[in-house]
């Protein structure tokens, strides 16, 4: 849990929702909402003992990605009957304007097993129908209000305009937008306009494929373990319509899986989506995916640099003295901008000493 003040105006509705003080736990860690546990309100609860997340949207937050839906619980509601077999948390009703998820009870799969390490074959295979569902659902299938508008939505299967506004995004929203407070951190850093050419030309040219549900955010934190060895998806902030294949490449760069699962991964989801495409219009769709992921990864490591740059700088303002973290923070940088040379064609990166005096200056 993070630390929180003791009373907020979202502790306080957490508290009148559960109608026990006392029974409130919380706050969750989580960047975009100050979250709490609560028991469902016997109005809502319709004889089930659990427990729901109250949760308010935190203010002036810097967004590093597209948002799709207006609101999460409203899109789960819309998944009843789309997604038979995963497990997604449920919605209650309490008001027209307050909906609750469901608490998952367990551990996080980065709990049971951290980043790095090889996942149980059993919750894989779960993972996988998460993914065969969620590719059942066309853009059309879901009556759910969106944030953009048609206009700015890309036509199903084009996978290369659909990556093309996720860079537009980057470059917009994460690195012009930050640049006249954080541009002497950006030049240290050897990061300006020139790397989005270069990320442009190293991801140009992808095939097409049927658009569909993505979530968009699945790693080990956003799986919750249940005691009968259910794995749940949790988190559906970023789930958009999109490029299929964009979320495996997001699942794969999250998961940090050992690099032997990491190919088993890719290879399965090949399989699985070819079998599923088969006698339909799309059969063939996964056709160059080698390649294809290999752009969208680079892609997910040059949007990381932007966005780890910018969070590292807000870390370290709110803990100006911690030289701890200073020290974590330099050297995560360093790594992800080693990663990050080929997309962003970086001509050499910095050593983590010198990271950690361009962050200090930065967040002071």
């Amino acid at each position: 849990m993070s630390s929180e003040p003791d009373s907020s105006p979202a502790r306080d509705r957490a508290a009148e929702l559960s109608g026990d003080p006392s029974a409130v736990e919380g706050p969750l860690e989580g960047y975009h909402h100050e979250t709490y546990v609560i028991p469902l309100p016997e109005a809502v609860a319709g004889g089930d003992a659990g427990r729901g997340k109250c949760r308010s949207p935190r203010e002036n937050l810097l967004w590093f990605d597209r948002r799709c839906f207006l609101s999460e619980e409203r899109l789960l509601l819309a998944l009843r009957g789309h997604v038979e077999g995963a497990a997604v948390p449920r919605v209650y009703t309490v008001s027209d304007e307050t909906l609750l998820q469901e608490f998952i009870e367990g551990h996080t799969l980065g709990e049971l097993h951290p980043s790095g390490e090889h996942v149980p074959d059993a919750l894989v295979d779960q993972v996988f129908v998460l993914f065969e569902r969620l590719a059942d659902i066309a853009p059309g299938d879901l009556a759910v209000e969106r944030r953009c508008t048609p206009e700015d939505r890309s036509d199903d299967h084009d996978s290369a305009d659909f990556l093309e506004r996720l860079v537009h995004f980057a470059e917009q929203r994460v690195y012009r937008y930050n640049r006249p407070r954080l541009g002497p951190l950006f030049d240290e850093l050897g990061l300006d306009d020139g790397c989005f050419t270069a990320l442009r030309d190293r991801v140009a040219g992808l095939r097409p494929r049927r658009f569909c549900l993505l979530h968009a955010d699945l790693h080990r934190e956003n799986f919750v373990v249940d005691a009968a060895g259910r794995l749940w998806t949790i988190d559906w902030e970023l789930a958009m319509f999109g490029d299929p294949l964009y979320d495996l490449a997001t699942h794969l760069y999250l998961m940090r899986y050992p690099d032997w699962q990491h190919r088993l991964v890719a290879k399965r989801w090949a399989q699985v989506m070819e079998e599923r495409w088969a006698g339909t219009a799309w059969e063939g769709g996964t056709k160059g995916w080698e390649e294809d992921l290999e752009k969208l990864l680079d892609f997910k490591r040059a949007q990381s640099v932007f966005t780890d740059v910018v969070r590292a700088t807000e870390f370290l303002t709110r803990s100006p003295d911690d030289e701890g973290l200073l020290v974590k923070e330099a050297h995560r940088l360093h790594a992800v901008l080693t990663a990050a040379r080929r997309p962003l064609r970086l001509t050499g990166v910095p050593a983590p000493d010198r990271i950690a005096a361009a962050l200090d200056r930065a967040a002071r």
